[in-house]
């Protein structure tokens, strides 16, 4: 035991304390546009999404099912723009800036959790549209409350679940030095590829997770949208079958996106050495994604539209 003391001792001297972020560009003209444009993107983001969760609040002919899982989606979509935004906008103003070890994973975990949750939840999401257009005299038993309420706390807890397995094997690895992460923010694949231990296992649970999370629920997704497609194709009225289709593409979009730049990036996070491309793909789902969801889910819907227009006191 002595002799491992020194040992163990040196590994905390060595051990990394802090990482350095460098941020979205480094580069001081671009860092002053990009700052106004994100910093917009942000508040625009907020202020879309606050106002789909108090209109499906306050109107009761919102009170249905679809709207329920759209009022969890922009309130998560909320948190997971605030998980990664303020180190973005930090990077921005300041250009590459000191991250405790603590509070670098504190971020890692919220935004794993965010990330699970969201999978599950478009998922969720899928089945309902599913549900709602191939068995229509099913849909009040099969998409009662208590099932739209199990549905999204399985979303919540199954990204919790998940984040907790995640962070703790990557919060467990010895970094030693560099310690600058080329992102802006803490990142599975940049965190990786700073340890100096070996990730084989940390590999494997992160490869478990993405294939368990990632492709389980696109599977459930994609599954509910061929079924959806082929009710559509047998729908008789062509106004009918253009109306659903046109709702199913705009949404097959927002899954699309999302799950090709999380999967290419979480199912084998170690190969990526493109750190700029890691970047522009990051910013696609901690920030597109939060923006264009509730206009391509909501703010398109005729029901939500009548509700804002109430809301206004407009004919």
């Amino acid at each position: 035991s002595t002799q491992m003391e020194p040992s163990l001792e040196l590994a905390n001297v060595t051990r990394v304390q802090q990482f350095i972020l460098l941020g979205l560009s480094s580069r001081l003209g671009v860092r002053d546009v990009l700052f106004a444009v994100f910093l917009a993107l942000y508040l625009l983001t907020l202020l879309e999404n606050t106002l789909i969760v108090f209109l499906i609040c306050s109107h009761s002919e919102l009170h249905k099912p679809m709207y329920f899982f759209l009022g969890n989606l922009s309130c998560l979509e909320m948190c997971y723009v605030s998980v990664t935004m303020p180190t973005l906008l930090l990077g921005l103003w300041v250009g590459p800036y000191h991250l405790s070890f603590m509070a670098c994973m504190t971020q890692l975990f919220f935004f794993i959790v965010l990330m699970g949750t969201e999978c599950i939840l478009l998922a969720s999401m899928a089945y309902d549209h599913y549900v709602a257009i191939c068995r229509p005299l099913h849909y009040p038993l099969l998409m009662r409350p208590q099932v739209c309420v199990g549905l999204a706390l399985t979303s919540w807890l199954g990204g919790l679940v998940v984040s907790v397995a995640k962070t703790s094997c990557i919060a467990s690895l010895s970094y030693c030095g560099p310690n600058v992460l080329n992102q802006f923010f803490c990142d599975v694949s940049p965190l990786l590829n700073l340890s100096c231990t070996h990730v084989a296992l940390t590999e494997l649970v992160d490869f478990i997770s993405a294939i368990v999370i990632f492709c389980g629920t696109l599977l459930v997704a994609l599954a509910s949208y061929v079924a959806i497609g082929r009710a559509v194709l047998r729908m008789p009225s062509a106004a009918a079958r253009r109306k659903a289709l046109s709702t199913c593409a705009s949404h097959l979009v927002v899954v699309g996106i999302f799950y090709s730049a999380a999967l290419f990036i979480y199912c084998r996070p170690s190969r990526i050495k493109s750190m700029d491309l890691n970047k522009v793909l990051s910013v696609i789902y901690t920030v597109a994604t939060p923006l264009c969801n509730p206009v391509i889910y909501c703010l398109r819907n005729r029901e939500v539209q009548a509700a804002f227009r109430r809301s206004l006191h407009w004919p």
